[in-house]
């Protein structure tokens, strides 16, 4: 009998790569994370995110190096995606909160695929120049990019012991109410 464990696995399985292989990733399956990332949920259904492949080398070593350290995961990277959003202040949490899900929907997919995928985050300091290497708009902004591609033997090794990855379920999972009221 399948349970819910089963099926979830994957989830539980998706994580952070950053280090990865030379090969190039297929534009087909860029594009299918893409159009996963695109059916994500959004509040009001508003769709703020739009997506850039970047499959050029010198853009995406150009990123790494003006993010360091937050961008290390652009490294080795043959493929990134970039999510952009509107630079409107006034929805900045909303569209952090859609981005988000955008982002997470993308490294899900890529387990699926057998792809690995990790997020980069660009700090505010840089958030003009990447704009300026992607060619956005005044109005749109990047603060996540997601790296992809095949990780490397060494990136797939577990960085925990089975089973300490997380905390203990009772630490963090109470039922009805915080504990000890």
């Amino acid at each position: 009998m399948v349970t819910g464990d089963d099926r979830l696995g994957v989830l539980r399985r998706t994580r952070q790569y950053r280090e990865f292989e030379s090969t190039p990733v297929d534009p087909a399956e860029l594009d299918a994370l893409v159009d996963a990332a695109r059916w994500s949920g959004s509040s009001a259904n508003s769709q703020p995110w739009r997506f850039i492949v970047i499959r050029d080398p010198a853009t995406i070593r150009a990123i790494h190096e003006l993010g360091l350290p937050s961008t290390r995961g652009l490294a080795t990277a043959p493929a990134a995606i970039a999510i952009s959003v509107p630079s409107d202040e006034k929805k900045a949490i909303s569209f952090a909160y859609d981005e988000g899900r955008a982002a997470e929907r993308i490294l899900i997919a890529a387990g699926l695929m057998g792809l690995g995928a990790g997020i980069s985050w660009t700090k505010s300091t840089i958030r003009e120049q990447v704009g300026r290497i992607l060619g956005l708009p005044d109005d749109r902004t990047v603060r996540t990019v997601v790296q992809v591609g095949h990780p490397t033997a060494a990136a797939r090794r577990p960085k925990s012991a089975p089973g300490e990855a997380r905390l203990p379920r009772e630490e963090v999972v109470f039922e009805e109410r915080w504990p000890g009221e």
